[in-house]
């Protein structure tokens, strides 16, 4: 397995070179940013980061009203919904006076635990959260990677965190690995393994089974 993973992550590596992930100025933005993607195409999201782009300090967020945060964000969807689960971020995200070294002083394990206890957050934000404003590396199990790696011609873990650690236990624990990984993945499903796969000159196309969902 683990020469399966390395494997897939050379080739695209090689072949996307760094992505610089993520798609945002600022840490804080980054989390508003994870929590809008939910159910929705990152085109929608930028929309939406756009109408709040003034209000992308903790302070801002808090004092704006929770209608007023609704109607900036709608092009996200769910707007009503991603509303309330930004303001329940917040109100965890205060505990630590809005400093993130505060957070990234805490143990992976016990600061996923407190993510996951935010109303709205699941695993796949909190592990977004992890490796991208907290610097934890975490493997970030989405859509996409579940649709590469079978196609691939790997049986993954039907369970969230039993495809995650997984994954974890068989690369090196390195930041920049798993921060890559997940940005590579996605670049990887939008240029060739699309909902209808892009085979022609595919990165993987010599070790992939090709399987269809």
């Amino acid at each position: 397995m683990k020469n399966e993973y390395q494997f897939i992550y050379n080739r695209l590596f090689e072949h996307y070179g760094p992505q610089g992930w993520w798609p945002a100025e600022t840490r804080f933005e980054m989390m508003i940013g994870s929590i809008l993607v939910q159910n929705t195409s990152w085109r929608n999201v930028e929309k939406a980061l756009l109408k709040v782009k003034t209000y992308l300090e903790p302070e801002a967020i808090e004092n704006l009203p929770l209608d007023e945060l609704a109607q900036l964000i709608r092009s996200s969807g769910f707007f009503n919904i991603k509303a309330k689960r930004i303001k329940a971020y917040l109100e965890w995200f205060k505990i630590y006076d809005y400093d993130v070294d505060k957070i990234k002083k805490l143990e992976r394990g016990s600061l996923r635990k407190e993510l996951l206890a935010i109303s709205g957050i699941g695993r796949e934000t909190a592990d977004v959260m992890l490796l991208y404003a907290f610097e934890k590396p975490i493997f970030v199990v989405d859509a996409y990677a579940r649709r590469i790696f079978y196609r691939f011609g790997l049986d993954m873990p039907k369970s969230y965190d039993a495809f995650r650690q997984q994954v974890e236990a068989e690369l090196p624990k390195e930041l920049r690995l798993f921060d890559e990984f997940h940005a590579l993945l996605v670049e990887h499903a939008k240029e060739h393994c699309r909902s209808t796969p892009m085979c022609n000159q595919c990165p993987l196309v010599d070790r992939c089974a090709k399987r269809l969902d």
